[in-house]
């Protein structure tokens, strides 16, 4: 923390313009909801994860409770959790469907979430139920602003 403080106080005096931001980055074929879950539609299909926002604010991941194979999600609902060494937090689906996949890695290596977020760390892969859904959720540049936004009123 001191550092980035000298680093902006020296840009400032050097009058270099310097952009902090509390998240590393938004991935532009993605939608995204504002409980800072991604979505990548693959046809009739959706990969579920959560954004490298939200792995950043809760810390190192140390366990990811899946749901079940074939369980029923909701746009909006809960559908698991994610817990780390800060808080645990609810995993909200974006979109409705059916789970078709799980990713079985995170019950052995949970840190793919913080080391991979939108790759590796993948949670669920839902066959979708309703398509309109994705009308609801962010583009990148909305995810983009919103994540600042909701960093300055932090």
């Amino acid at each position: 923390m001191a550092s980035r403080l000298w680093a902006s106080r020296a840009a400032s005096h050097l009058r270099i313009s310097v952009f902090n931001r509390g998240f590393a980055s938004v991935v532009k074929d993605l939608k995204y909801a504002d409980s800072h879950e991604w979505v990548k539609v693959e046809g009739n299909s959706a990969v579920v994860g959560i954004t490298d926002h939200a792995q950043d604010h809760l810390g190192d991941v140390v366990y990811v409770e899946l749901p079940e194979v074939g369980v029923a999600v909701t746009q909006g609902s809960s559908f698991g959790a994610v817990e780390s060494v800060k808080a645990t937090s609810d995993i909200n689906s974006p979109v409705s469907g059916k789970v078709v996949e799980v990713n079985e890695e995170l019950s052995n290596s949970p840190g793919l979430v913080n080391a991979s977020p939108y790759e590796n760390g993948w949670i669920i892969k839902v066959e979708l139920s309703n398509t309109d859904e994705l009308k609801s959720l962010m583009d990148s540049d909305q995810y983009f602003k919103f994540c600042e936004e909701e960093d300055a009123n932090h």
